[in-house]
C-alpha cells in the first residue's frame, strides 16, 4: 500500500518537516510505500492549504494518507472538518494517523472489522475537537490578555508584525527569475515560510 506523508507546523519557527523522519521510520515499519512529502508551515484553522491540495489532488484511491497527529492534519471548525472528512472519503484515501494505533491496527473484515472502524471514526472525530477546542482557548487568552493590557494602559497599541522588506525583495526576486518555482522551493531559498510566499504572491497578483 501506498502512502503520502503530510507535514504541517503553524509556523516557521515550527519547522513542518520536523516530524519527517518519524514519519519515514514509521511507513517503513508498516510497509507502506513512501509516494511523497508534502510539507507546509501554515495554520490547521485553514482549510485551504496549498500543500494539502497538492496531496488530495495526486493521491489515488486506495491510498494512505499519513500524519503524525490529528491536529497536524486539522484544527478546523467543525464544518471545514466535515468538509475535509467528506473529501478525503470521496478519493478513497485512508486516514492512518502515526498516534492513533486503531488507525493502522484495525481489523479489515467482518463484524471486528467494521466495529473497529467505527470506534477509530470517533476516536478520529473526538481528537479533531480537541484540536479545535485548543486553538479556540489560545484565541481567548490572546484576546484576554490584549484586553487587560488595553484596561491597564489604554494608549497601548499593540506593535504588531512589519514587514521585513529584504525578505520580501528576496522572494519577489525568486519569484521572477523563477516563475515556475514552487512555493515550496521558494520558501526554502528565501529562508521563509510558505504562508510568506503566498502572501507575497496575493499582494503581487500573482495567484
Amino acid at each position: 500500500m501506498n502512502a503520502h506523508l503530510y507535514l504541517r507546523a503553524s509556523t516557521k519557527d515550527q519547522d513542518a518537516n520536523r516530524a519527517r523522519l518519524a514519519l519515514k521510520q514509521f511507513a517503513e515499519e508498516k510497509g507502506l510505500g513512501i509516494i511523497g512529502y508534502y510539507a507546509e508551515n501554515i495554520s490547521g484553522t485553514k482549510l485551504i492549504r496549498p500543500e494539502l491540495l497538492n496531496l488530495l489532488n495526486n493521491a489515488a484511491p486506495g491510498e494512505v494518507l499519513l500524519v503524525e497527529s490529528v491536529d497536524r492534519l486539522s484544527r478546523l471548525s467543525q464544518t471545514d472538518w466535515d468538509t475535509l472528512k467528506a473529501t478525503i472519503k470521496g478519493k478513497g484515501l485512508r486516514l492512518v494517523v502515526a498516534d492513533l494505533p486503531t488507525s493502522w491496527e484495525m481489523a479489515t473484515s467482518g463484524v471486528t472489522g467494521e466495529v473497529m472502524r467505527v470506534i477509530n471514526d470517533m476516536l478520529i472525530d473526538l481528537m479533531a475537537t480537541m484540536a479545535r477546542l485548543d486553538q479556540e482557548k489560545r484565541v481567548e487568552r490572546i484576546r484576554q490578555g490584549l484586553e487587560n493590557k488595553r484596561a491597564a494602559e489604554p494608549d497601548w497599541k499593540p506593535a504588531g508584525k512589519g514587514k521585513n522588506v529584504a525578505k520580501w525583495k528576496e522572494v519577489e526576486a525568486l519569484m521572477k527569475a523563477h516563475p515556475t518555482m514552487s512555493a515550496d522551493m521558494i520558501a526554502k531559498l528565501a529562508d521563509c515560510g510558505v504562508a510568506t510566499v503566498y502572501r507575497i504572491k496575493r499582494e503581487l497578483n500573482l495567484v
